[in-house]
């Protein structure tokens, strides 16, 4: 599959050695679990130094972080394509966009994920296809050919470069916050498609048509470095939604908690995820901002510009 060129170290004179070969902008992968934040895109050569001493010493994340991934700069726009697979058939849902730095404008460290949209316009038909035939279908021949039978989801990170489509991440489970996005979009259709990965028997025709969504997320003081707990976050109504619902705004809960009062409280990193669906692009992320200004706690961080670029 096309990836960005790349070097796998447990040795910080190798890693080094390797670091120097490359031009900006670096980029450090901890291999391992990292709550997605183990990666590091730099154009400064002494920070992407400092960063690989830093994880392969234990220092960054312990034992996830004992083995790094070096890799060349890839530029372009960044796609999240989540593809069903019931054992022979994949088909993709919408294409999505994340965002992963804590600060509007991409600035500050990367987080795992401060907001969404989909579908990206930029993922024509074309594109799409191109994706599945290049990344996608060499590896369910792959599946097949070491007789693994597997159902479920192929989320391939996807950077679309000027020289096509090149891999960045697979997993085999939804992404988050795309999968904010992307739920909303189909609804009650969404049981039907994982029923018939689960059953062998996806079916093309329940993909359907699908409107615009956008996700912000709302996360606590501190984040993404710390997370601190116990605020209370107002606006929420006793099933969790907005107390004054937005037509289209559903709320998502990762980060909370009831303290003794029955109040919802922080309880983690990334707290919320409001999402606003619509026809266009422009009202999904109207409602989406409009239910999170409803929703407040002390320290919110959240980024202002999600999906501002294509609304």
């Amino acid at each position: 599959m096309p990836t960005a060129n790349f070097g796998v170290f447990q040795r910080e004179d190798e890693a080094m050695a390797y670091l120097a070969t490359l031009l900006p902008p670096y980029v450090i992968k901890t291999d391992g679990l990292a709550a997605g934040k183990g990666v590091l895109v730099t154009d400064d050569f002494d920070e992407a130094c400092r960063d690989v001493k830093e994880k392969l010493g234990g220092v960054s994340f312990g034992d996830a972080g004992t083995t790094v991934v070096i890799e060349e700069g890839l530029e372009g726009e960044e796609c999240s394509l989540t593809v069903l697979f019931d054992g022979e058939h994949a088909y993709a849902l919408a294409p999505a966009q994340d965002f992963k730095r804590v600060g509007d404008a991409n600035a500050g460290p990367n987080t795992g994920g401060m907001g969404a949209y989909a579908p990206m316009e930029i993922m024509t038909p074309g594109l799409i296809d191109e994706v599945m035939s290049s990344i996608i279908a060499p590896t369910v021949g792959e599946l097949h050919k070491r007789d693994i039978a597997y159902r479920g989801v192929l989320y391939a990170g996807v950077m679309l470069t000027s020289r096509g489509p090149k891999l960045l991440e697979y997993n085999v489970r939804f992404g988050d916050p795309e999968t904010e996005v992307i739920a909303p979009l189909y609804g009650a259709r969404l049981f039907s498609l994982l029923r018939g990965v689960a059953e062998g028997s996806l079916d093309e025709s329940s993909l359907g048509s699908y409107q615009c969504a956008v996700t912000v997320v709302l996360a606590s003081h501190g984040y993404p470095v710390s997370a601190r707990r116990g605020d209370v976050i107002e606006g929420l109504g006793p099933d969790g939604q907005l107390a004054s619902a937005i037509e289209g705004v559903t709320v998502f809960h990762a980060g909370t908690a009831l303290d003794d009062e029955g109040r919802f409280v922080t309880a983690g990193g990334r707290v919320l995820a409001i999402t606003g669906v619509a026809n266009t692009m422009g009202e999904a992320r109207d409602r989406a901002y409009a239910g999170a200004s409803l929703v407040t706690f002390e320290g919110r961080v959240m980024r202002h510009d999600i999906a501002l670029a294509v609304s």
